[in-house]
Formats: structure tokens, sequence, C-alpha cells
């Protein structure tokens, strides 16, 4: 049987989604093939051992779901040579878990999705599921995303990228390079997911506030042309045994009410969104649209999986984001296009661990 660790929770504002995901996938995953050791990680950035059947039970609903430190603390492999994880209970006992075989972060945000933790596995040269470190940190930093992409000849919407000290040294130059994107514009956290710190500015003068928003989430920031378009996303796989990427169809971020698909729309059930999957294309606008996101994954050099979020003007295709540990709850998109593509969520799972084994191995 082959050992899972699943890593969850950390120290990013994506914490509760991350608890969600570990639910999700326990519930879900084949134990008859996988065995699994639940390690989770606190907003303090401490590593305990949790009980399966409580991670089972974490949902998103009006109250999300929080890590409490247990007082275990799972300690990883002393070295490459080993795969043995041990644990110190809350009353000082300490005792092996085992050698765990694949890791699986499903880590969402700063401190998990941006290539710190795929740097300390492969350290430890221990195979895990998803990206790894230089796709993972390019795909967290919305900045360096766009530049690849850019110029990789993928479509992204026009954006300038601003700190505090920039502003401060030359506001004037700053404030006609932002204004020049014209309005409406989004600001946004270069490294924060699930629309966190995210506003939408119609006039200027709301631009302060939303800079404020931004910057209580990361010291760098960026202001987005808004492209007027439908919202559609899809589902990457790495390909298998070398072969090419796999695109599943599309997904459709329906506003019926909502000004955008915000933080409290995706985990908090917020009325004024209406998810479709899949999303009415035309044959040939589908296909259009799955070679972008292929070709955007290759660019930052993806492996495993991602979610790429694009703007669909009727005419073109904008890449908004590229996720790469996105949403894994069972009802999350991510899924949701896997399954409309054919693939169920226990099987996606099974998918995304033989990926890891057989890439990082």
């Amino acid at each position: 049987m082959i050992r899972v660790a699943l890593l969850f929770g950390g120290r990013s504002s994506e914490h509760s989604i991350s608890c969600a995901t570990a639910g999700g996938v326990l519930g879900a995953i084949d134990r008859s093939r996988f065995d699994v050791v639940p390690i989770g990680i606190t907003r303090d950035g401490a590593f305990t051992l949790e009980d399966d059947e409580t991670v089972r039970a974490f949902t998103l609903g009006t109250t999300l779901p929080e890590l409490t430190d247990n007082g275990s603390r799972v300690h990883f492999p002393e070295s490459a040579t080993s795969r043995e994880f041990t644990v110190t209970g809350a009353d000082g006992t300490q005792s092996s878990l085992g050698d765990i075989d694949v890791a699986f972060p499903i880590l969402h945000g700063p401190f998990g999705e941006d290539g710190t933790i795929q740097g300390l596995l492969e350290l430890l040269a221990l195979p895990y599921v998803g990206n790894g470190v230089l796709a993972s940190a390019l795909g967290m930093d919305k900045h360096f995303t766009k530049s690849v992409l850019q110029a990789a000849g993928v479509s992204v919407a026009p954006w300038v990228t601003v700190s505090r000290a920039q502003l401060a040294r030359d506001p004037e130059l700053w404030d006609r390079r932002i204004k020049g994107l014209g309005l409406p514009a989004f600001v946004k956290p270069a490294r924060a997911g699930s629309s966190v710190g995210v506003s939408k500015v119609h006039e200027w003068d709301e631009l302060d506030a939303a800079l404020d928003i931004a910057f209580a989430e990361d010291h760098t920031v960026l202001i987005e042309s808004g492209i007027a378009g439908r919202e559609v996303e899809c589902a990457v796989l790495q390909g298998r045994d070398e072969g090419p990427t796999r695109v599943s169809v599309a997904g459709e971020i329906v506003m019926t009410g909502r000004e955008f698909y915000d933080f409290d729309a995706k985990y908090r059930d917020a009325p004024g969104i209406e998810l479709v999957c899949p999303a009415d294309l035309q044959p040939q606008e589908l296909s259009e649209m799955q070679r972008i996101a292929a070709h955007a994954f290759d660019a930052i050099g993806g492996r495993g999986l991602a979610r790429v979020d694009f703007f669909f003007t009727g005419t073109d295709f904008i890449v908004n984001e590229i996720n790469t540990m996105p949403g894994f709850t069972p009802i999350s998109m991510f899924p949701a296009c896997w399954l409309a593509s054919g693939l169920s969520y226990p099987d996606l799972i099974t998918e995304l661990i033989e990926l890891g084994l057989e890439t990082t191995r």
C-alpha cells in the first residue's frame, strides 16, 4: 500500500480553504490503495499529527475550519537517505509514523503553494504531488506569472506593479501609469489567492482604499485593467509518460449579482454567482482555450496540476491567472471540470498521486 503524507492548513490567509480541501480528499481517496497520514500545519507553522475522522468533517460554511494546536509535533526525515517520519505526542512520547512514499501538499497561498514546502521536499528527495519549486513560485506571484506568459506570447490583461516605496518616491509617475490602465481596474496583492485582498475600482478616488487592502496581504501590489468578457477556466493535468499536457472542458463563472468572484462567493456560498460546467463554447473556441491553457502551463514549467483562468471577450482568450494548487474541494471548479471530462474525484486524486510518484521518484 502506498503511504501518503497529506499536508494541509498552513500559515497563509487561505488556511481554512486548505483544511476543507483536506476534508474532501480524505473522504474520497482510495483507501484500498493509499494509507494516509494527515499532517496539519497550524497558523503558527507547527506540524501536527491530525485525526483522520476530524479532518474529514472539515467543510466550508458560515464557520470556516481551522486547526488548533493539539501539542503533537511531526518530524520530517533527518536526511534524504530516509523516508521515516516520526511524531512527538503532547505528552512528550516519541513514535515512528513509518516510511512515507509520497507527500500531497494541498496548501494554498504563501508558505505552501509558493515553492517553500516544495523546496523542503526536494531537499529530502521525497516524491510529492504537484508543481515544482520554480513553477510554484512563479504561479504564486501574479507579476512574474504575467511576465513569463507575456514573453511566451500568451495574452494577459495590462497591469502595473507597485510597492509602497515606489509610490512614495515618485507618486506622479505611478499615478500616470496606473490611470493609463483605465477604469474599471482591479487591485490585487501579488502573492495571495482565493481573491483575498482584491478590490474592484470604479473611480480613481477608490484607489487608495483598495491599495491599503491589498498591501495588508503583500508588499507588492498589481493594478490591472478590467477586461469585459466571460470568466471561463479549465483544469490542467501533466501528461503521462512525458506525453502532452492534458486539459479539461471549460467551466464558467456567471455573475448574477456580484461585482466579481470574491472570497465570500467562492467559499461562503454568497449569492450572485453561478458556476456552470461545462461552459457553453463552440468546439473551435474550446479547442483554442485548451491550447492556450496547455501552453501557459508549459511556459511556467508546470507539473502535476493547475487551473488556468481566462477572460473570453468573444474573440480572444486572455489569461487572468494560473493556480498551481487550485481549490480542490469536491465542489471546486478544478475537480468539476475533470468530472465533466470523465474523471471522477477519487480517480483524480489517484491520478495526481501517481503523477507525483512518476515525476519525482
